[in-house]
């Protein structure tokens, strides 16, 4: 137990990597901008992947209609993030300690990682919950006014994952450096989690043979 509550405490630490380095990453590219813009997404704001990429892409999206990229102060997730995951690392870490005294058992760690997904999802959702009025709550007296086929406005929502093309931008959005140490901080208490019930299996097979024996 105390080698899976060591991995317990270490696993949680990753998640401070979240605010040293991005969360997620949006590229825009076009055959007019030799060098793609980008916004790197952060737990308490975003920030340009270059120096004037966030307004250039502003000055773009005034013409379609799309509001402002939010500075930090205006969207209570730069708030409430960070806290969160300090909160989410303290609770960890005292939970890894807590099992390597032998107070608590490997289902608190398995408890912590199904916490840590819930509030994941969560944060997906909202964060495709932005992307989508970001991309489809337009100002009705754009310069530009773009439609669909069957005449409805055109909306430019950027992908949550994966690849889109957009007018004639081309689209990225995928995770950065600081989902991945999400991700492998996480992967880490769930195989603390792991091995600390195979550890109490083992004890329960071996106090039964005991048992037995005499």
């Amino acid at each position: 137990m105390k080698n899976a509550s060591i991995i317990m405490i270490i696993g949680p630490l990753f998640l401070l990597g979240l605010f040293a380095f991005p969360l997620w990453n949006i590229m825009l590219g076009a055959p007019q901008y030799p060098e793609p813009l980008g916004m790197n997404i952060h737990i308490s704001g975003i920030e340009g992947v270059s120096e004037f990429d966030l307004q250039n892409i502003d000055g773009l999206n005034h013409y379609i209609g799309m509001k402002t990229i939010p500075k930090s102060g205006e969207m209570w997730e730069f708030d409430i993030f960070p806290k969160v995951i300090i909160g989410m690392v303290v609770l960890g870490v005292l939970i890894g300690l807590l099992g390597f005294f032998g107070k608590v058992d490997f289902k608190w760690f398995l408890g912590w990682f199904l916490l840590m997904s819930v509030l994941g999802v969560l944060g997906m959702y909202d964060f495709n919950e932005w992307l989508t009025d970001y991309g489809s709550n337009l100002d009705p007296h754009a310069i530009i006014k773009v439609t669909n086929a069957d005449g409805t406005p055109m909306t430019y929502k950027p992908p949550l994952l994966g690849y889109q093309k957009m007018l004639n931008f081309d689209v990225t959005s995928l995770p950065s450096i600081g989902a991945y140490m999400m991700f492998i901080g996480m992967s880490l208490t769930l195989l603390a989690s792991y091995l600390g019930w195979k550890g109490k299996r083992l004890r329960v097979k071996q106090l039964s043979k005991k048992t037995v024996a005499a």
